[in-house]
């Protein structure tokens, strides 16, 4: 019926008229209670980090405080919510996984990737500078944010810390892989992208890159490739329920453990997001345009000096105290509302 991009636009509008209904829906479930509203909101900040390679929709969740409500969301679907529906009926197992929470979430999440992914491209590609440097600056503080969780700090924690570092940071450096888009191949990378995008500090997106899947999945997305699709989602579906059973019950055994490990993954990933670098070696995005694949990181001076254009270092600092006085005034809100 809709031919080239009008097709595309009128998919992208519907879908957001979509999650604009259930933003209201759910706001008028509970019109005094704005919590939805605020989830909705960090859904999107989770679906534009998500967006970026190398920044993970995980590590928003840690910011704004929903990362155990998010896995033990998730971690509740399973084989008893089917005896809950039975026994109590729908809306008792609808309230058993936070049905609400999800919906709210998820939809920030799509209707972010679906409206804001393009911006963030372009904002990227034209002022990239100071927009590594508000990510850098964010996850700066958030490891700061993190630490503050940890009871205990002893040569025990402290190893895993370095551990998470170690991990992260050869992730960064590996050479990416070209795996053909055979249905294995797309199902594996749909559970280890969702795996890597609600862990902290890595990138679902950058981990697409690594194993060779990003243009094939970026490439079905644009042309509605459904068999390719299905795949991924099945793959993403089934990471997300296995890991997040994983991921909570560490977190409710070991949790000081799990946090410096995760704390080490967003400090390992830092590099990888240095405002100022030089490109190494190119790859061509699905749109046959000339994109960095392997950089190497440089001091705002040597790139003046190499690339014969303005560091910008003074805006670079600036971004990245905006990223860290934003963190610090929701920690600050969040613990106004909580007393």
């Amino acid at each position: 019926m809709f031919e080239g991009r009008e097709r595309y636009v009128h998919v992208i509008s519907y879908f957001f008229d979509m999650n604009l209904g259930i933003l209201a829906a759910l706001l008028f479930y509970d019109f005094n209670d704005m919590n939805y509203l605020f989830t909705f909101l960090k859904g999107l900040a989770m679906g534009a980090a998500d967006v970026v390679p190398g920044v993970s929709g995980g590590t928003i969740a840690f910011i704004t405080g929903i990362y155990d409500t998010l896995l033990e969301s998730i971690r509740r679907i399973n084989p008893s919510v089917i005896k809950i529906w039975r026994a109590e009926g729908f809306k008792a197992a609808f309230n058993h996984i936070n049905g609400f929470f999800l919906i709210a979430l998820f939809g920030g999440v799509l209707t972010s990737i679906a409206t804001l992914a393009k911006l963030i491209t372009w904002l990227l590609a034209n002022h990239p500078i100071p927009i590594w440097s508000f990510f850098f600056g964010l996850i700066l503080v958030s490891v700061y944010h993190i630490l503050k969780q940890v009871e205990k700090k002893d040569l025990t924690r402290f190893a895993l810390l370095f551990l998470g570092i170690a991990f992260a940071y050869s992730i960064t450096v590996l050479k990416p892989l070209h795996l053909e888009p055979t249905s294995i191949n797309v199902l594996i990378a749909g559970a280890i992208a969702i795996c890597a995008m609600i862990l902290p500090g890595i990138s679902g997106s950058f981990i697409l890159l690594l194993i060779g899947m990003y243009a094939p999945v970026l490439g079905a997305v644009k042309s509605f490739q459904v068999d390719i699709l299905a795949l991924f989602l099945v793959g993403c579906v089934t990471g997300l329920l296995t890991f997040s059973h994983v991921l909570s019950w560490l977190l409710r055994k070991f949790r000081d453990f799990t946090l410096m490990f995760l704390t080490g993954l967003m400090i390992g990933t830092l590099p990888k997001i240095w405002p100022w670098k030089e490109t190494i070696s190119w790859r061509l995005n699905s749109k046959g345009e000339q994109v960095p694949l392997v950089q190497h990181n440089l001091s705002p001076f040597e790139f003046e000096a190499l690339t014969s254009q303005p560091s910008q270092w003074v805006m670079a600092i600036i971004m990245a105290l905006v990223a860290i006085a934003l963190v610090l005034g929701l920690e600050k809100f969040a613990e106004a509302n909580a007393k």
